[in-house]
């Protein structure tokens, strides 16, 4: 896999490198895997949202859930 960063977040990952001692694939890579959880959830949600929309997915109060599995206060 090949990655062009503009020059401002090559500068920064280059000093952050730098300072410790640490690969900016390592950064990269570290970046990757605690975005893409944010990016999967968001398509979820998006998905999810559609149904819902569609009348194919129905919504459950809190306060009902709760009370389903016995948490309620």
């Amino acid at each position: 896999m090949s990655l062009r960063l503009p020059a401002e977040i090559e500068n920064r990952l280059d000093a952050l490198s730098t300072l410790t001692g640490r690969s900016k694939t390592f950064y990269a890579t570290q970046a990757i895997v605690e975005h893409i959880d944010d990016l999967e959830d968001a398509h979820l949600s998006s998905e999810i949202r559609a149904r819902i929309r569609a009348g194919t997915e129905k919504r459950i109060p809190l306060n009902e859930l709760l009370a389903e599995y016995g948490l309620e206060n």
